[in-house]
């Protein structure tokens, strides 16, 4: 309905020879809470692309206004904070970051015909069962990230005992579930599958089972800040475990949290695309800033260009037609060329293995 209401409007105002509004536009996820270092890098995206986009002009005229929601990674703020953007009048919103948070909102984003790009979320079902069309991602998937991290323990860590853990979270469970079912049908026989809770700050009993069973690496389905104490724990308990996991370590917390008890720490991301050429401006300028170029900084930027170039080529900000735009263009972005296939995911390369060495995380060879 709202969709319907917003092309009349527009129509309306076209008639009456009154300029068109400027383009209102969203960016959510943890702004604050215990993962607001990836709140920042969305926000630091979402910032650096809309000046980008209205110092080149705006777009078909128009310049954006960029609006920020805080979800905190909880699923029904997330929810709250996608009927705020859609009484607002947010066309678009590049997010949520955390799963949990972007499958809930993306039901309120399609009933209100609200274009939603997730720069980071990578649980599968947030495009396996996306609730209408409008619902893309520019990252990759927990079953590709997946497939990834377990054909790498194989490969790796033959005949060593490797531990599963997971925060109970639609990303945390689900990633360490797609690993673990990777390194099982390869051939790997988990030595432990377990749960905990995200948020405390002692997992000494955690540690203490996982050093009695002699665990060798220990894979981590979840947040940085959790899997940053388990390796400082492992530590000082005398442990020399591999600490491995996805995505949600690409952060300097991280290492502010663990010190050199992190060196060694592996993790999978997309290859690092502060590397591709087409994004030396937009790291220039981020770093003079001072803002973060790590994680999904430049996903967020890419999401938002991504749509502008399709509201560009629907020649409006109408659902229906940016959406087709979505669904058969090709852009350049500051992740490369990229494009949506059916589902809503995006056509890009793999993930890679990262170590964390000295402070920062590099990547290492396959």
């Amino acid at each position: 309905m709202k969709k319907v209401l917003l092309a009349s409007a527009a129509l309306g105002l076209l008639m009456s020879g009154q300029a068109l509004a400027d383009i209102t536009i969203g960016t959510a996820g943890p702004m604050t809470g215990q993962y607001a270092s990836f709140g920042a890098q969305l926000r630091a995206g979402a910032e650096q692309a809309v000046k980008d986009i209205n110092d080149a002009g705006g777009i078909n005229g128009e310049k954006l206004v960029l609006k920020v929601g805080d979800d905190a990674c909880d699923p029904k703020q997330a929810v709250a904070v996608a009927n705020q953007m859609a009484g607002d009048g947010v066309v678009f919103v590049a997010g949520h970051f955390c799963s949990g948070s972007s499958i809930p909102a993306s039901a309120v984003y399609s009933e209100e015909g609200i274009i939603q790009i997730s720069p980071a979320s990578t649980n599968p079902a947030f495009t396996d069962e996306r609730p209408g069309p409008g619902i893309y991602r520019v990252c990759g998937r927990d079953d590709q990230q997946g497939e990834v991290a377990g054909a790498y323990l194989i490969d790796n860590f033959e005949g060593k005992k490797v531990a599963f853990v997971h925060d109970k979270t639609a990303y945390g469970k689900g990633l360490a579930d797609a690993t673990m079912a990777a390194y099982e049908e390869k051939g790997g026989k988990p030595a432990m599958y377990e749960a905990y809770t995200a948020g405390e700050k002692d997992y000494t009993a955690l540690v203490s089972k996982l050093k009695s069973e002699g665990v060798d690496v220990l894979y981590v389905g979840g947040y940085h800040t959790e899997a940053g104490l388990m390796v400082r724990q492992m530590r000082e308990q005398g442990m020399n475990t591999v600490l491995m996991s996805g995505d949600a370590l690409v952060t300097d917390e991280y290492w502010a949290i663990t010190g050199p008890a992190g060196e060694g720490t592996l993790m999978t991301f997309s290859p690092d695309p502060s590397k591709n050429e087409a994004a030396k401006p937009v790291v220039d300028a981020l770093k003079a800033a001072n803002q973060p170029v790590e994680g999904y900084t430049l996903y967020t930027y890419a999401a938002i260009q991504a749509w502008a170039e399709a509201v560009k080529a629907a020649g409006s900000t109408e659902f229906e037609a940016v959406t087709k735009a979505l669904d058969e263009g090709q852009f350049n972005t500051v992740l490369g060329n990229l494009e949506f296939d059916d589902k809503g995911d995006v056509t890009l390369p793999g993930y890679v293995f990262y170590e964390w060495k000295n402070g920062t995380y590099e990547t290492i060879s396959q």
